[in-house]
């Protein structure tokens, strides 16, 4: 595919088919993440692949509250585990999250993307980087302002979008709640070292592309586009301030 029909295509697909995913596809995303533009090349990332039902079934129980009404959810604002089990304290989702969450369980591959601090501060305390590390000191343990850990894995994460277009898949990147971050660790075993920076689903998309519209927040889209289909896309002279704001 054409690098500008890749970038025009990407959306964020919230449902999918049952047809499963070629690991050759799942490799590829992989191995395209890792050329990632990273700071000191420290190449703090890991990434934890689930692309068996029972590795994906394990993702959502650990993660997701059990919406109201369902098993175990209750109707009082007090919420189970998606298994079922009492989870006190993290709130039932309502009706709107319970039908993403409910697309969302349908994506066969899901990619965990972790990143390591301490690997940048390690790197950038070493001898051709403590220049820089001493120049940009800041508060504390950190010598940026920016946590560049997470930023590098997010542009991993975009190339992983990316390449599932091209691979002729639909994928979504979305966080984990800040609640189920150690029930996550729990789960699959993640080193307490490494932060969780969001989650890649992939799979074939179940529903059309919506369509930008063109006169006004909605116009042409399809009745399952996202957020683009509801909101118009900023003019490019909004946003670009050449020479100075």
């Amino acid at each position: 595919m054409e690098f500008q029909d890749v970038v025009r295509r990407r959306r964020m697909v919230r449902r999918f088919t049952g047809e499963p995913v070629a690991p050759r596809a799942v490799e590829r995303m992989l191995r395209n993440a890792v050329r990632a533009p990273n700071a000191g090349f420290t190449q703090g990332w890991a990434f934890v692949v689930l692309d068996r039902p029972d590795d994906v079934a394990r993702f959502w129980s650990a993660t997701s509250p059990v919406a109201v009404g369902e098993p175990g959810g209750g109707g009082d604002g007090a919420a189970g585990s998606a298994a079922g089990g009492a989870d006190h304290g993290v709130p039932a989702l309502p009706a709107k999250e319970s039908r993403w969450l409910a697309g969302m369980r349908t994506a066969p591959v899901l990619v965990v993307v972790l990143t390591s601090r301490d690997a940048y501060l390690a790197r950038y305390a070493e001898d051709d980087k403590a220049r820089a590390a001493a120049q940009a000191a800041g508060e504390g343990e950190s010598p940026w302002d920016v946590p560049y850990w997470h930023v590098d894995a997010g542009m991993a994460s975009l190339l992983m979008l990316q390449t599932a277009v091209d691979e002729g898949l639909g994928a979504c990147f979305f966080g984990v709640p800040p609640g189920r971050v150690e029930a996550l660790r729990a789960e699959f075993g993640v080193p307490p070292e490494l932060l969780v920076t969001g989650v890649v689903a992939v799979g074939h998309a179940a529903d059309p592309a919506p369509r930008e519209g063109a006169a006004g927040l909605g116009t042409g889209a399809a009745s399952s586009g996202g957020s683009p289909s509801r909101r118009p896309r900023r003019p490019l002279e909004d946003v670009v301030h050449r020479g100075g704001w």
